[in-house]
């Protein structure tokens, strides 16, 4: 079943049940969808296309939590939240940071790099192996840890 299938069979849940939030969710997913798909010129975009889309608008909420925690906006925390976990419902399993580490220790080796001049070379690598899988940020942290 493809991700548009699955927003779509989830919708017309949600609108049964009534759960507002997560229908205002999906309906917010498939329209950044259907915008990337007009973007791009295509009828329909690849996985691999949707998970850049899904991943987009993960970060965005993340980067809105926090900014609403150092606000100390608490009613829009919560909102956030709820948001961020209905997203994750459509993401692939994430990686453990072992798995990670793993995969850091093996594109290291790949690549042949030795010092934190070949950071970019490194993140080049992974950042395709891990996409959707794990965060940037922390995929960042931890090879900056292997290069050192």
């Amino acid at each position: 079943m493809s991700l548009l299938e699955r927003l779509n069979d989830d919708m017309k849940q949600a609108m049964k049940n009534k759960e507002k939030e997560k229908l205002s969710v999906i309906r917010m997913v498939k329209a950044a969808l259907q915008n990337e798909a007009i973007k791009l010129g295509k009828s329909q975009l690849s996985e691999d296309e949707e998970l850049t889309v899904l991943s987009r608008e993960l970060k965005q909420r993340k980067d809105s939590l926090q900014e609403f925690e150092n606000a100390g906006r608490s009613d829009l925390v919560e909102k956030v939240k709820t948001e961020i976990q209905i997203l994750e419902l459509y993401m692939p399993k994430q990686l453990s940071e072992e798995e990670i580490v793993q995969l850091i220790k093996e594109t290291i080796a790949e690549v042949g790099a030795s010092s934190k001049a070949d950071m970019g070379k490194v993140m080049g690598a992974i950042m395709p192996k891990v996409k959707g899988k794990a965060d940037g940020s922390l995929v960042n942290k931890l090879v900056l840890q292997h290069l050192s």
